[in-house]
């Protein structure tokens, strides 16, 4: 895959990810890590599982969208404070702060935290 055609699809995925289109975006950005090498590869992951996790959140696995912010935002740790124009920062302090209040909050009032779902940036 060309570096152009990667960094289209991967545009791609960031405009699916910020409609909360996280399947879609899963999708997307599967077909980059598949055929990426680092360090790419570990970037294009950490996206995919917050994209991932906020698809759980939609659907009420709180456990899987806790685990997988919790991995996707210690993928991207490395990348801050941008990769690619991203502002990778931002997406990780909204990604461990929507952690934060799954944890806190009781099972029955997770729901109302659909809103503080993240986005990604351009730089």
């Amino acid at each position: 895959m060309s570096e152009a055609d990667a960094e289209y699809i991967l545009q791609q995925a960031i405009i699916q990810f910020n409609q909360q289109e996280f399947y879609a975006c899963h999708d997307t950005l599967e077909a980059l890590w598949t055929e990426a090498i680092e360090p790419d590869r570990t970037f294009y992951q950490g996206i995919l599982q917050i994209a991932v996790a906020c698809y759980h959140l939609g659907h009420q696995n709180w456990r899987g969208a806790m685990i997988l912010l919790g991995e996707g935002s210690r993928k991207l740790k490395t990348y801050q404070p941008s990769y690619y124009d991203l502002d990778i920062t931002h997406l990780c302090t909204q990604s461990l702060d929507l952690l934060q209040k799954l944890h806190k909050l009781e099972p029955e009032l997770r729901g109302e935290l659909l809103a503080l779902v993240p986005k990604i940036r351009f730089k």
